[in-house]
């Protein structure tokens, strides 16, 4: 289990009954796991109030200097960790019922306003810990949309053999507005980085794994061991390891400006669905809360 030595619960308009993210610090590595909150009854999305959390936790980590306090003392970070508590899902990415309320009530300023929202955390988490800190998504299960583009988000991702991805916007017309281009293609390329996103398919954990999305599997349970075992190996060899990470940062730097654009074309793009397209949207809204009813 994960070291329970400094436990901070994170809740943003919600009650503390239903926190929105958990953080624990584990003084023997110098890391801090953060784990997203199933909510009851609720998707385990990117609601605004989950993205606000996350963002804000971010910046003070960054405003910090990449340093959190533990037993009355600042620790270095050397490693963030990002995981579900979620028995079955990472997450499953956007808000889709806000996205059709803002497209049936043609709304783009709030339609956008919640993309670039999305960007604007996963951009973050991209970037600002990275000169200082190594990120890891820890996959245990699916990870939808925008889920997967914050898996991807992190410097090594690494997922339990039964998780999934999937990309699933163009069923319903449209595509990933939150860095998901430009993240993929930073592992393999845009040509197939653009294959991916128009498949509209899911995809297990080994076929990315295969093809150089994600860095490692391990075996279904096994997942923060694995976890674990990265960073003892990866602290073996950080100083030269952190450079390498910086130089791949430098050499394939995530243009902000080309990523809001993508936002822009998003949201026009999401205006001009049409009844078919919101007839997919619609029926996904209701598997979604089917799925997380119980």
């Amino acid at each position: 289990m994960i070291p329970q030595s400094t436990t901070h619960v994170v809740a943003r308009a919600l009650s503390a009954a239903e926190p929105l993210v958990e953080t624990r610090f584990d003084p023997a590595q110098d890391s801090l796991w953060v784990s997203m909150q199933p909510r009851l009854r609720q998707p385990l999305n990117f609601s605004i109030e989950l993205l606000r959390t996350l963002q804000e936790m971010i910046e003070q980590v960054e405003e910090d200097d990449v340093r959190w306090t533990h037993e009355g003392s600042e620790q270095a970070l050397r490693y963030v960790v990002l995981r579900s508590d979620h028995p079955e899902y990472f997450n499953v990415g956007g808000d889709l019922a806000h996205f059709l309320r803002c497209i049936r009530a043609k709304d783009s300023a709030a339609l956008r306003r919640y993309s670039m929202q999305c960007l604007d955390m996963i951009y973050r988490w991209a970037t600002a810990l990275s000169r200082e800190a190594t990120t890891i998504s820890l996959v245990q299960g699916r990870a939808l949309g925008g889920g997967f583009e914050a898996a991807l988000a992190a410097d090594y991702v690494i997922a339990e053999k039964h998780a999934e991805f999937g990309l699933p916007e163009i069923l319903f017309g449209l595509f990933p507005c939150s860095g998901g281009m430009s993240l993929l293609a930073r592992r393999i390329g845009v040509a197939a980085a653009e294959r991916l996103m128009r498949s509209g398919k899911i995809y297990s954990a080994d076929e990315l794994l295969e093809m150089g999305v994600i860095d490692e599997v391990c075996a279904t349970g096994r997942g923060e061991t694995a976890v674990r075992e990265f960073i003892a190996e990866h602290g073996k060899r950080r100083k030269a390891r952190m450079a390498l990470q910086r130089a791949r940062a430098r050499m394939q730097p995530l243009d902000y400006v080309e990523m809001a654009t993508v936002v822009d074309e998003w949201v026009d793009t999401a205006l001009q669905l049409d009844e078919d397209e919101i007839r997919v949207l619609e029926t996904l809204v209701r598997m979604q809360r089917a799925e997380f009813a119980h």
